[in-house]
């Protein structure tokens, strides 16, 4: 259930209280403003739980599910560098990015760790055009690939990607991958250039 924001609230109250105040106004001056004000926060309040339920059941009704992507990805025992990075390709294609953004994919190491071993991939995403063919900045988001050495070998590797600048570990099939972030690692990297001088 969602809980809507305060300004939202405000805008309910004042909407659904408006004849409220007009058909009192000779108690507004008797009472004071905090009172009228808390009495109205406190009818809209208990009227909250039955329009985050109608709220709620236009959202599902919406058009604007959206289904979480994924590959089939390789098992353990049948992984290799060159699949790892056909199999991120893959995945990537799924995304919904507009065409003019290209990018470059490569391996870039292989970790040695006591129960996995991960192997670290590069996405590198530009949009280059006629007037900049070599973009000012550039936005990478960093796949690893692991695979256990404790877990039966027919189960498939695990994989999570991390958006650069930012810590947050996203799971293939659990996060929507959002354009917006590419964006604003490219908006931020060209802010900061614009502040220095050579």
């Amino acid at each position: 259930m969602k809980i809507p924001g305060i300004t939202w609230l405000l805008k309910y109250a004042i909407y659904t209280h408006l004849n409220w105040v007009t058909k009192n106004m000779a108690d507004y001056t008797s009472k004071g403003v905090n009172t009228i004000a808390s009495e109205m926060l406190k009818t809209t309040l208990q009227n909250v739980p039955d329009i985050v339920f109608h709220q709620d059941q236009e959202e599902e009704k919406g058009p604007n599910k959206y289904e979480m992507k994924n590959v089939d990805w390789v098992t353990c025992k049948d992984f290799s560098i060159r699949i790892g990075k056909e199999q991120i390709e893959e995945y990537i294609s799924t995304w919904e990015l507009h065409p003019s953004w290209l990018f470059s994919l490569e391996f870039l190491q292989e970790k040695e760790l006591e129960f996995c071993k991960e192997h670290h991939y590069r996405v590198q995403w530009s949009i280059p055009t006629r007037q900049n063919p070599i973009p000012k900045a550039t936005a990478c988001v960093y796949f690893v690939i692991e695979i256990s050495k404790i877990k039966p070998q027919s189960l498939p590797v695990e994989v999570y990607y991390l958006v650069e600048s930012c810590r947050l570990r996203h799971r293939p099939g659990k996060t929507r991958f959002r354009e917006k972030w590419l964006k604003d690692i490219i908006e931020s990297k060209t802010l900061l250039q614009d502040t220095v001088n050579f």
